[in-house]
């Protein structure tokens, strides 16, 4: 017999204790700071709120590694619009959207 319910979910990923403080604190460090900063602290007040509702951890995970990703794609994303590459021959949805209506 085990001492966890069967129904207990397993969280795929959790980060550790400190994660969130580390990360506020890079997104701090950002020259995007002005806009990211805010944008995770209303992203982790929600979060944080639904986790006193619900008693789960997997918002705030949730919100921790979505921040995470960003950051770690950053550098990418900035190459990418420095470079200057020809978008041209990219489909415009809204093209598309207004000639099925």
């Amino acid at each position: 017999m085990t001492a966890q319910p069967d129904h207990a979910p397993v969280t795929p990923y959790a980060p550790a204790p400190g994660a969130p403080a580390e990360l506020l604190a890079q997104l701090r460090g950002d020259r995007r700071a002005e806009r990211w900063v805010p944008a995770f602290e209303q992203e982790w007040a929600a979060a944080l709120e639904e986790s006193r509702r619900t008693f789960s951890l997997a918002g705030l995970y949730e919100v921790v590694q979505v921040w995470q990703a960003r950051v770690a794609s950053a550098p990418a994303v900035d190459a990418f619009l420095v470079s200057g590459r020809d978008e041209s021959g990219f489909v415009d949805l809204e093209e598309i959207r207004g000639k099925r209506r």
